[in-house]
């Protein structure tokens, strides 16, 4: 008896050390298990203060569904970025808090980890860490103080150990670190034109057409036709350039009178009048409305647009302006100029980029409803 006694009293008290080891102890550093990355995608980096570990996934998704981090307890991220929508709302601009409309349409968030280094259609964010706490404090979007947010957050035990565990303390920066770390492990890479691009599965004849339109600039002197596409979306990503600011333009949505500031609010350029940031095309045929204003509900509205619907102003990019497949001169509108085969073509192309495994992936999913 005395012997039983003594080996609950030493397990009780090893129990006991655990805890309090466990709660006083630093944070967990854990790799995220079976990480790859396209290598065809490039280069991309991640913060020193903030690496890939699956503690900082798992807050980060957590805290990405949890509408706890609205002031009213009631949007969450997840509201505007619907896993199934490829992480957009299907909306033309996100509702407001306030009542009305956001001034934006929901940005896919797709392979956050490549393209360009700065954040939102005008590129007000810097980094990912930077944009993860803005939407939380706008009075029209989520609309919470962050010294509330993280007085909620110290009253629950779960997110107190979440936050141990991944960081160490509930903070500010720590609840934007995680929401970046999930962020930046959405990636997409497992659409029929990455299995093409694998060597596992062959494009149609109209996608394959279609592809290599959207490949090429189009040049009459040597007959070779071209959407133009890849001159703003680069190729394996088709998001925007990384380099400085290329991966913003003005695509002549409007004329000098009515154009936006865009980027040029951020930086206060002129030349970046009407600048917005090159959305990926991964996932392109469920993100729909289009534009960074939702202004074209169909990818026939897009291609319209740049077929015959250019709008000239003052920075309109050059890349757009020379792009002609017809070689006579004397048009009434700017634009590509394709036959509706070709325009077809394109479209068939952009759905090869739908990756269903990534709109449905249970790792990216909801934790709440699936109760992991």
């Amino acid at each position: 008896m005395l012997r039983v006694f003594l080996t609950i009293t030493a397990a009780a008290l090893i129990a006991a050390a655990w805890i309090i080891w466990d709660r006083t102890r630093g944070p967990v550093s854990t790799p995220i298990a079976d990480f790859s990355a396209p290598f065809i995608f490039g280069r991309f980096a991640v913060p020193p203060d903030n690496p890939l570990t699956e503690e900082a996934f798992s807050l980060g998704r957590h805290l990405f569904y949890d509408p706890i981090l609205s002031g009213n307890n009631q949007v969450a991220c997840a509201s505007c970025h619907v896993q199934a929508l490829a992480f957009t709302d299907g909306l033309a601009k996100s509702p407001s808090l306030s009542g009305g409309e956001l001034g934006f349409s929901s940005m896919s968030l797709a392979n956050l980890l490549w393209g360009q280094e700065r954040f939102f259609w005008d590129g007000r964010a810097a980094s990912l860490e930077e944009q993860a706490l803005l939407p939380i404090q706008h009075p029209d979007e989520m609309d919470q103080d962050l010294d509330a947010l993280i007085g909620e957050l110290q009253t629950s035990r779960a997110y107190r150990k979440m936050f141990r565990r991944a960081y160490g303390e509930v903070s500010a920066d720590n609840i934007a670190r995680a929401l970046s770390t999930f962020m930046r492990m959405l990636i997409s890479s497992d659409s029929k034109y990455d299995k093409y691009l694998r060597g596992e599965e062959r494009l149609t004849a109209q996608e394959e057409h279609g592809r290599k339109l959207f490949m090429a600039h189009p040049d009459t002197k040597v007959s070779l036709r071209g959407g133009n596409c890849i001159d703003c979306h680069s190729q394996f990503l088709t998001s925007g350039f990384r380099d400085a600011l290329d991966g913003f333009s003005n695509n002549g949505l409007d004329s000098d009178e009515d154009l936006p500031d865009g980027l040029m609010a951020v930086t206060g350029n002129p030349a970046h009048k009407g600048f917005f940031k090159v959305p990926t095309l991964r996932n392109i045929a469920v993100t729909a409305p289009y534009m960074h204003d939702g202004r074209f509900e169909t990818l026939e509205d897009v291609m319209d647009h740049y077929n015959d619907g250019i709008v000239v102003s003052d920075t309109l990019s050059p890349l757009i302006l020379e792009a002609d497949n017809a070689p006579q001169a004397g048009q009434q509108t700017v634009g590509l100029r394709m036959t509706p085969e070709e325009i077809d073509a394109i479209i068939a192309f952009l759905h090869t980029l739908t990756d269903d495994a990534f709109l449905t992936n249970p790792q990216f999913s909801d934790p709440f409803e699936g109760g992991t």
